[in-house]
């Protein structure tokens, strides 16, 4: 066995009470692709980068072109749970694993057979009215045509976190609740760049172990009990429950 796969299931094993902090690292092992990741195809399709196509002020005022990118990047409705999302439901079943954390919008933990999900940056899979706030699914957003209007003549926006909002006050205490009481807090596929969610794991207690996995260095190696840089599938797969 693996040292490092040695020394999590150490942890996990003596452990009660563990909250997995998730990121796009975690998607993009079900084939969703991390629009942070900017390639020569993208830069000739889009005039503007993904920042500004995904901000409150751009889908305010050019609607028809979020949409566009939101479709064409967003709603991977085809994507499916991997390993990891099967092994995180499988430690909330033994009841060690007690809340998911995620900055994740794609509904993959809840296909996965996860309950208590905390969705830090919404969903793709719930869109409401601005207007009379009736909720829609994603195929709605796929059928319709340019942009989404209800049936009340109001425009249709997802029920996602865009940059310039908030997050969801209700959502940041169920989270950072769940952050303090952890006794293990496992963090994946996530370069906790992205604030204010990545300043969520500073609420943990000093007791609380700190595990990260990542493919690739982040700032906060320093402070962890354990840093993998390996992929989520590869480690999770290996990892079992006594």
């Amino acid at each position: 066995m693996d040292e490092n796969i040695r020394k999590l299931k150490e942890l996990v094993d003596g452990s009660d009470n563990i909250v997995f902090f998730g990121g796009a690292g975690l998607g993009t092992e079900s084939g969703i692709p991390d629009f942070r990741s900017v390639d020569g195809l993208y830069n000739q399709k889009y005039d503007y980068p993904p920042e500004i196509i995904l901000s409150h002020d751009f889908f305010m005022k050019n609607t028809e072109e979020f949409y566009r990118f939101y479709r064409d990047k967003m709603l991977c409705l085809d994507a499916k749970p991997n390993i990891t999302h099967f092994k995180l439901t499988e430690f909330e079943r033994s009841g060690k694993l007690k809340a998911i954390v995620t900055q994740n919008i794609d509904g993959l933990h809840q296909r996965a057979g996860s309950k208590i999900v905390y969705e830090l940056h919404g969903s793709i899979l719930r869109n409401y009215c601005m207007k009379c706030h009736k909720f829609y699914d994603a195929e709605y957003i796929c059928q319709s045509k340019e942009i989404p209007h209800c049936k009340c003549g109001g425009i249709i926006k997802p029920d996602v976190v865009l940059y310039q909002e908030g997050l969801d006050d209700n959502t940041v205490e169920k989270s950072v609740q769940a952050i303090t009481d952890a006794d293990l807090l496992i963090v994946g596929g996530t370069s906790l760049n992205v604030y204010p969610a990545a300043g969520l794991i500073q609420y943990r207690k000093r007791t609380c172990k700190l595990v990260l996995i990542n493919k690739t260095k982040t700032s906060a190696d320093i402070y962890c009990d354990l840093v993998i840089h390996d992929s989520l599938g590869k480690i999770f797969a290996e990892t079992k429950i006594n």
